[in-house]
């Protein structure tokens, strides 16, 4: 699995989430879940960033 120490800017409401704490979701648009992962804002729910975790 593909992992980050930076942490991720939540646009909508400003927060800096660790990679830790970011809630993981279903992708989207057909993306294969084992190899991709929709990672979302603990504290609003936005989506942060679909990072690829698989080969």
């Amino acid at each position: 699995m593909t992992k980050t120490d930076d942490p991720f800017d939540c646009q909508s409401c400003g927060e800096t989430v660790p990679f830790d704490e970011a809630r993981r979701t279903k992708t989207m648009g057909g993306l294969d879940p084992t190899k991709w992962q929709t990672l979302c804002c603990p504290s609003c729910g936005s989506r942060l960033q679909t990072i690829y975790v698989g080969e």
